[in-house]
């Protein structure tokens, strides 16, 4: 069933609009996400939460007293930008720093690291740690390399509650390192999720079958098995957490059963029974159990387990008072914001909105006023080049919108499905802010660098993060002088983007990601280059190496990204970043040669 909505592509602001507006006494918006509407005292260190849309009450509902201080809140199951999440940090950090908070997801770890050094750099105590509790996505020797999905509710709660009760920055990282540490879960889908304006679910489950191992972002399982009982399900599910028990664990834990977001609350009831029963015969003490919507995935229908196993102080934690829109323990004052350090009249002291600098500094270049900018004197060839720029970019935009479809087909095989919408958004965010640039007098290198800035910013994601870096390096590389012959600076310009985002992705040819395509484009321009190849020969030779590699990348098995645990699901289909790659210099390549006017036969 495909959610209720307006317009699909504002689907994850228009959530917010209204949740805001009820909780109006709760939280407050800034850019990027919101922050508690009562400011903790300054003196508190500030535990920031956040992920894509479609998790509710994940991110933004927990945000209160004894949990979170600000949620960053990208589009749906699309991670926040880096832009998003320095802009909630800035708003919601005291004088005692801030953590960072996010799933293990390619995109939250690139843009959530990014924007940990950019507090950093802004004079704001900064870190980061990602939650790794889904025992499916990886073997237990690679824990690092789990997803977070309803243990993020576990870790969230443990570093709240640690600010709360004043300790250090130190304190609440290894607070929230110890939560993640003994925290398990695994999830089981019963039918797939279905996104926004779409006509069809991302994934389905077989007719009789159960889905194991689902991850929150409407990943498909890794495996099926029979559809069963609620007791026949609560033994798998308990029996399988506990085989991950952690060494030197006691008997206390804490059990959180996780509806995914159209389970109703009757059948969890009736599913709890049967885990509780379970886990009394493990001989395990359960504390202050939790049954409920916690970590959805949209409509999906499904649930997951999750255990803790509580030590003394992580159970303190695990049990202290909490008071948000979605989640509440205990009671807390919240009334004058002097919950924990700082006793009573502490929001006297508090930040009551995000530093004076926050708003500049986060400000989208696609919404800049043309008429604020300083125009540049440019060369006539300069200026030529911007608008051979302005009009690649809006052609890359059509194609894409013509591809969004399929493209999203491709990424939902073993992954969430968004890359076509993330895509659009980051290429129309990119193509109005090298409008914007060119109206302003810029030239074709400062038009591409505030296109790269405003295709991180505003698309979010893994792709966005990496098509930001990757057009940014290219600008840069485009502007060096003295310029040299065409062909070389192009190559030269693929190259930086090329190598940048593969510094910035940690991927390698053969991982079956975007750079599958883009190393082969890259490698086939240089070589033209270097023999004295005509540029219109090279670039289309270097798009048929592209194309080639991109459809080839439907034999390879993925190694990185939300893919990565669905590695046999995806063999057969090529990736979509490296499908979108070509795609997009195709387009760039159809937009030049239309600029330079019709080929010797009349033909563009």
């Amino acid at each position: 069933m495909s959610p209720l909505a307006d317009d699909p592509a504002r689907f994850a602001d228009d959530v917010l609009d209204g949740f805001v507006d009820l909780y109006a006494d709760q939280v407050r918006r800034v850019p990027g996400g919101v922050v508690r509407a009562v400011p903790a005292a300054r003196s508190q260190v500030a535990v920031v939460v956040g992920g894509g849309s479609g998790h509710y009450p994940a991110f933004c509902g927990l945000v209160g007293p004894g949990l979170a201080h600000g949620a960053v809140v990208g589009n749906v199951f699309t991670s926040p930008s880096t832009a998003d999440a320095v802009s909630v940090g800035a708003a919601a950090a005291g004088d005692a720093g801030v953590l960072l908070l996010t799933g293990n997801y390619a995109g939250d770890v690139m843009n959530f690291t990014l924007a940990r050094d950019e507090l950093r750099r802004r004079g704001v105590p900064a870190e980061f740690l990602v939650v790794t509790d889904d025992i499916a996505s990886a073997p237990a020797d690679e824990a690092d390399r789990r997803r977070g999905i309803a243990g993020d509710l576990v870790v969230f709660k443990a570093a709240g509650a640690a600010a709360a009760a004043g300790a250090s920055l130190e304190e609440v990282v290894a607070a929230a390192t110890h939560a993640n540490d003994r925290t398990r879960t695994l999830g089981v889908a019963f039918d797939g999720c279905t996104l926004p304006g779409a006509d069809a679910p991302l994934f389905t489950v077989p007719e009789g079958m159960f889905g194991i191992g689902v991850g929150i972002h409407g990943e498909p399982g890794i495996g099926e098995v029979p559809a069963c009982s609620a007791t026949e399900l609560a033994t798998l599910l308990v029996d399988r957490l506990l085989a991950e028990r952690p060494a030197g664990a006691a008997t206390r834990v804490a059990a959180v059963l996780n509806g995914l977001g159209r389970t109703k609350y009757e059948e969890l009831f009736v599913l709890w029974r049967a885990v509780r029963a379970r886990l009394d015969a493990a001989g395990l003490q359960v504390v202050a159990p939790e049954a409920g919507e916690l970590v959805t995935s949209l409509d999906m229908s499904g649930c997951s387990l999750t255990l803790v196993w509580l030590d003394d102080e992580l159970e303190r934690l695990w049990c202290a008072p909490a008071h948000t829109p979605a989640y509440r323990r205990g009671d807390v004052p919240v009334a004058d914001g002097s919950e924990g350090a700082g006793g009573a009249g502490a929001a006297s002291s508090a930040v009551t909105g995000p530093p004076a600098d926050a708003a500049s500094a986060d400000a989208d270049p696609a919404d800049a006023d043309p008429a604020d900018a300083q125009p540049r004197v440019v060369d006539p060839a300069d200026a030529a080049e911007a608008i051979v720029l302005v009009a690649a970019l809006q052609r890359v935009v059509a194609v894409l919108g013509e591809l969004e479809g399929e493209l999203g087909r491709l990424d939902a095989v073993a992954g969430d499905g968004d890359h076509g919408r993330g895509m659009v958004r980051g290429a129309g965010a990119a193509s109005d802010a090298a409008t914007a640039s060119a109206d302003a007098g810029h030239g074709a290198a400062a038009c591409l660098r505030d296109a790269g800035q405003a295709w991180a910013d505003r698309a979010g994601g893994t792709s966005g993060v990496l098509w930001g870096a990757g057009v940014s390096a290219a600008a840069d590389a485009l502007g060096a002088r003295p310029a040299a012959d065409p062909l070389t600076r192009a190559a030269r310009a693929v190259r930086a983007g090329v190598d940048a985002v593969a510094a910035l992705g940690g991927a390698r040819p053969g991982d079956k990601t975007m750079l599958d395509a883009a190393e082969p484009f890259a490698g086939e321009l240089e070589r033209a280059a270097a023999a004295g190849v005509p540029l219109d020969v090279a670039w289309r030779d270097a798009l048929a190496a592209a194309d080639a590699a991109a459809s080839a990348t439907a034999g390879l098995r993925p190694r990185l990204g939300r893919a990565r645990p669905l590695a046999e699901r995806s063999v057969g289909t090529p990736d979509p970043g490296a499908v979108s790659f070509a795609a997009v210099l195709t387009a760039v390549w159809s937009a030049a040669r239309a600029a330079d006017g019709p080929d010797e036969e009349g033909t563009r």
